[in-house]
């Protein structure tokens, strides 16, 4: 087989590329991304490719199976450009992979994409019109209203769409921090000796799995005729209060009305690059269950959500990362600088 890999520098997408490397069936990888990695990979090679304005069919003519992962979750503060790359460019994605005639099309769909609900466990039917506050969880519904359509139009085309929960590695370190919390993190003060206590939430649960067990997902439905969504998600779930015993610190309840509070304002004076949805979108989606991606898909994670939460944990407090730009390692102070002075979360 080949396959395209569209966004294959981020998180899953290393991940999925190291679980077709090991795929004897899989014979060459067209690896697709903004910007040219350094990284080398067996089988892959890499082209650059903005979803959102260069034409993909040429990619896509004569592959066995499209994997779509492009995603920007930063600028946060530029709305038009994330409509724009998340929402356009997948659709655009969709589009050359249909007029390509591409067998078979993977979506990297998200929990996020949920509608709100009470945190028990829902299976694929729950509905996805995403959380309105949260303009990620927005795009990921808006998305999969526009599959739909192409899933419709295009019968013939395998379509598979993948919804996991909070995915975490090591490797992926420097990147999360730089999306998600910003430069004023002490890195280095990331141990479970120098951690007295954590902030709990109350009625904050979700759920977590490691990277690898998700490219390991995404290989299985490219190799596997089989259609349709599937929830990817490791046990147990997770709250604040078991993190504070996984650290060893004690737990501070704050409520989820402060915290939002907390995040807004943070946000608003450009302390962090992460607006109040994403409190929005942790508290509000329900909890994923994930028998069909066990029985048909014949998936399993070979680690469990605290030791994925545990090897980003350790992978923040060394500054780990992969050569990708996406995911590339801390190099010191001047990169944290730079991160103030173009405005937290005013650039991609």
């Amino acid at each position: 087989m080949r396959v395209v890999v569209v966004g294959a520098s981020g998180n899953a997408g290393t991940s999925l590329l190291r679980a077709l490397e090991s795929d004897s069936g899989i014979e060459s990888i067209l690896g697709i991304a903004r910007r040219r990695p350094e990284l080398k990979v067996e089988k892959t090679e890499w082209v650059e490719a903005d979803v959102a304005s260069d034409d993909l069919t040429p990619h896509f003519r004569g592959v066995d199976a499209v994997v779509h992962l492009a995603w920007l979750i930063q600028p946060s503060r530029d709305q038009e450009l994330l409509w724009r790359v998340n929402v356009v460019g997948s659709e655009r994605v969709f589009e050359a992979a249909a007029e390509a005639s591409v067998p078979a099309l993977v979506y990297a769909s998200s929990v996020g994409a949920y509608s709100a609900g009470p945190k028990e466990r829902v299976d694929e039917s729950w509905p996805t019109d995403g959380i309105r506050t949260s303009f990620y969880s927005r795009h990921k519904a808006e998305v999969e209203r526009r599959l739909d359509r192409i899933e419709r139009e295009h019968e013939r085309m395998r379509v598979v769409r993948l919804r996991p929960a909070l995915i975490f590695k090591r490797e992926a370190a420097s990147g999360i921090r730089r999306l998600f919390i910003g430069p004023l993190l002490p890195s280095p003060l990331l141990r479970r000796s120098l951690l007295p206590l954590l902030p709990c939430v109350p009625g904050l649960r979700f759920q977590a799995v490691h990277s690898y067990d998700v490219g390991e997902a995404y290989r299985l439905a490219i190799v596997n005729d089989v259609r349709g969504a599937f929830n990817i998600a490791a046990e147990p779930v997770l709250d604040l209060e078991r993190l504070a015993r996984l650290l060893d610190a004690r737990p501070v309840r704050l409520s989820g009305t402060v915290v939002r509070r907390l995040a807004d304002v943070s946000w608003r004076l450009h302390l962090q690059p992460s607006p109040p949805g994403w409190i929005d979108l942790a508290l509000g989606t329900p909890l994923l269950e994930t028998a069909r991606a066990r029985t048909e898909l014949g998936w399993s994670p070979a680690h469990s959500s605290e030791q994925a939460f545990l090897d980003l944990f350790d992978g923040l407090r060394e500054r780990a990362g992969i050569e990708t730009p996406p995911l590339a390692p801390e190099t010191g102070g001047p990169a944290r600088v730079r991160e103030v002075a173009t405005g937290v979360g005013e650039k991609p």
